[in-house]
């Protein structure tokens, strides 16, 4: 789940998505302070808009992508329960932009300009990642966005499949992370060989 809390442009609302919609319409209904998002179609819930948080949540920390205490998450629960909604709400802290080792690189086979390699996260999963950088190369340290992950510009970063191949996560370049001043070239952001695997990644 991907917990959004940006309060100048949207109010005291904190937004939680918790599936792609994958550009299905949507609906939503509200009970209380709670607001559950689904497909129109299915019913399936995509998301929930909890309202009015600085009043009844401690302090959110930050804007954009937050990261929900076991407290708040408790919170949180009881309010939707108290709405009458019968799902729980669960939370991911694990950092969701973090240093990655490019462990192997090989040409798509159904595409002239995509690679797909295996990337070491530090963690006991290595994530099959499909990139279209043409500066990309195994050996590299990378910054990896993980599935769940909210981009500067909005982008949440789900499961893929680039011409038949999954891909689970994305490699970054400068500009996609809003690092100031970054080259206007097409490209990964390539790391120093200092850059320590399974570190969380920060714009400084």
């Amino acid at each position: 789940m991907i917990y959004c809390y940006n309060p100048n442009a949207v109010g005291d609302v904190l937004l939680v998505v918790t599936a792609d919609s994958k550009g299905q319409a949507v609906s939503f209904e509200r009970s209380g302070k709670v607001a559950r998002v689904y497909i129109k179609g299915t019913g399936a819930t995509v998301g929930w808009n909890l309202f009015g948080v600085s009043r009844w949540l401690s302090p959110i920390k930050g804007t954009g992508q937050v990261f929900i205490s076991e407290v708040q998450l408790e919170k949180i629960n009881q309010e939707v329960k108290a709405s009458d909604f019968t799902e729980e709400l669960t939370s991911d802290n694990a950092p969701k932009l973090s240093v990655g080792l490019v462990l192997s690189c090989e040409k798509h086979p159904d595409s002239n300009h995509l690679s797909i390699t295996q990337v070491d996260t530090g963690t006991s999963e290595t994530l099959q990642i499909v990139c279209g950088a043409p500066n990309i190369q195994a050996q590299q340290k990378v910054v990896v966005a993980r599935v769940g992950a909210m981009m500067p510009d909005g982008l949440i970063i789900w499961p893929g499949n680039l011409r038949g191949v999954a891909s689970q996560g994305m490699i970054c370049s400068a500009r996609e992370l809003g690092i100031p001043n970054a080259p206007k070239e097409k490209g990964i952001l390539v790391l120093p060989e200092d850059a320590v695997i399974g570190h969380p990644f920060s714009i400084k």
